[in-house]
């Protein structure tokens, strides 16, 4: 099962997730991200757009690799990988 760290900032929007170990099954990052949206209801939309690709200021990263297709999210990732969500906070 694939082990999802969180940005803190996300936190705020979901935070049934904060303080928790989240370990969720998935083999691409699309099914991380639908599991993340059965744990937290309105996450894969917070995340990806309404055509299903990662945001312009998230990104997602599988170990230290950051993903190469943000379009429809078929990285592989391992049953131990380690999946980092990160939002960049944008404005002036």
């Amino acid at each position: 099962m694939a082990h999802v760290e969180l940005t803190s900032h996300l936190y705020q929007f979901f935070p049934t997730l904060e303080g928790q170990k989240i370990v969720v099954d998935g083999a691409s990052v699309r099914e991380v991200v639908d599991a993340l949206e059965a744990l937290a209801p309105g996450f894969a939309f917070y995340v990806c757009d309404e055509r299903g690709r990662v945001r312009q200021h998230v990104n997602i990263f599988i170990e230290s690799e950051r993903i190469q297709d943000r379009g429809t999210l078929t990285d592989a990732v391992r049953p131990d990988s380690r999946v980092f969500i990160l939002q960049a906070l944008s404005g002036g």
